[in-house]
């Protein structure tokens, strides 16, 4: 199958005719808002098909004892590239997965620079929707998660295989949206959906995974569309704050989850739309309620709805130019375990705990030593004045995106979450000492040898007030002695 074949095209396009008639158009003369300002945005956009199409497992519950037999719906990677008067260049590429791992985001950018592609580091936005219906991947050694490392021989070909083909596509859609560049306007609004509920409830036994109404929540929906100056076709991207784990553990049938329903509902009602979801700071959300089929297609017809609302509105247009920034920021770990420790530890009778135990000895034995530190990526995109976007790496919880928001008040703010990498959940300082599934736990089922030490919200909040001044042009502030 070819990448014609894959890829479904978006076409923006726009006769010389209007081009010209425009130009002698009072209107832009700055006399009203007309579609000559919308024009110096450029935008395309394409939609792939993820879904395997071999035997392979599902990631997201541990409790699935084999691979997927079937499919709900199909998967997919979606691009949308746009481009301003400047020929600053963005790329948001949303995926049916449970995780981006580095690898998979650094491979895509060395192969779109071999195809002199101009997409810089700061302008590729490669986010998962967490779907836990969605493919076991991995590049190379890299796992997502743990207990997937005692996987037989032949499953990890497979696995590895769907990796290379999940790269291949990636590659075909986001090239594919790159060459659809042509003139378009962008609009944005903001929504409500009231599914999402925080997941921790305080109990005599500590903090457990269960629905806590007086949990703090966002049920914020915010909304980009994309409309060419000719033609049916048009392109929205979309947010909430929610796990994606509404369809439940039970199910051994490829999905999106709520947000796939959202998006085939959204499509379904408008032909020739491509609908985007960019997941936002949901680790300690899930949707309620949750566990049949059915309950995640009415969460994903009400996301849908919600969405339609801010179409059917006016909404903000967008102009100015872009502003882009990514950077790391180092994260403390607490001080890892000891060799004997974790001799002791492979020899336990968890496989998840043991397999952990072999990977971080072996990284021990090779370095000399295990981190204590870890570089997390921030993201934050400039739209003019009008819109900033806010892009963190792994699961964080929803009190990032309540703070950033609170702080950064007087121009619309969107925060995503499980953006450019996957690696574990990030907590707010207040649930890193409250401890619980969000806060500590999650992290014995990565590769990290420690919890985060207490500063972790603190540096992250730090790094994205600075890279926001960056990208808004405002000079930071001297450091005091």
């Amino acid at each position: 199958m070819n990448d014609g074949q894959l890829v479904k095209r978006g076409f923006l396009t726009i006769t010389s005719f209007l081009f010209n008639s425009c130009l002698w158009l009072p209107v832009c003369l700055g006399v009203i808002l007309s579609p000559c300002k919308a024009a110096e945005w450029q935008a395309g956009v394409a939609s792939v098909v993820i879904t395997p199409d071999t035997e392979l497992w599902q990631v997201g519950y541990s409790t699935r004892k084999k691979p997927a037999a079937g499919k709900l719906h199909d998967l997919h990677a979606k691009a949308l590239a746009l481009q301003d008067p400047q020929g600053t260049r963005l790329v948001i590429v949303t995926t049916d997965l449970v995780g981006i791992v580095r690898s998979l985001r650094d491979s895509l950018l060395v192969e779109l620079a071999k195809r002199r592609l101009e997409v810089p580091p700061e302008g590729l936005l490669l986010n998962a929707s967490h779907t836990h219906g969605g493919p076991l991947y991995w590049v190379g050694d890299e796992m997502i998660y743990i207990h997937y490392g005692e996987l037989s021989a032949p499953v990890k070909k497979t696995i590895q295989d769907y990796t290379a083909k999940l790269q291949e596509n990636l590659l075909a859609v986001v090239s594919q949206a790159i060459e659809n560049l042509a003139p378009a306007e962008l609009v944005y609004g903001k929504g409500h959906a009231d599914f999402a509920m925080n997941r921790r409830l305080l109990t005599r036994k500590g903090f457990r995974n269960a629905p806590n109404p007086d949990g703090p929540v966002d049920h914020d929906v915010p909304v980009l569309h994309v409309k060419p100056l000719k033609g049916e076709w048009r392109a929205v991207l979309f947010g909430y704050a929610c796990h994606n784990t509404a369809v439940g553990g039970q199910s051994y049938l490829f999905n999106g989850d709520y947000a796939g329903f959202a998006q085939a509902y959204l499509e379904e009602q408008h032909p020739g739309l491509t609908a985007m979801f960019l997941n936002g700071c949901s680790g300690d959300q899930n949707p309620q309620p949750h566990g049949p089929v059915a309950a995640a297609k009415r969460h994903g017809e009400a996301l849908g709805k919600a969405v339609e609302t801010v179409l059917a509105g006016e909404g903000r247009q967008l102009s100015g130019t872009l502003g882009l920034a990514l950077e790391d920021v180092s994260l403390a770990l607490v001080p890892p375990p000891s060799r004997q420790s974790l001799e002791r530890q492979t020899r336990s009778g968890n496989p998840r705990s043991r397999r952990r135990a072999e990977v971080l000895l072996e990284e021990l034995t090779q370095n000399g030593r295990l981190r204590t530190t870890y570089p997390y990526p921030v993201q934050v995109i400039g739209f003019g004045n009008d819109l900033t976007l806010v892009a963190m790496g792994s699961e964080p919880v929803v009190g990032y995106g309540l703070r950033i928001k609170k702080e950064l008040a007087g121009q619309a703010v969107w925060v995503a979450g499980y953006s450019n990498e996957a690696s574990c959940y990030v907590p707010t300082a207040k649930v890193l000492a409250e401890g619980g599934y969000e806060g500590r736990a999650n992290m014995y089922n990565t590769i990290f040898p420690g919890p985060w030490a207490p500063s972790i919200e603190e540096r992250i909040i730090e790094k994205i007030h600075h890279l926001v001044n960056e990208v808004r042009g405002v000079p930071e502030k001297p450091h005091k002695d």
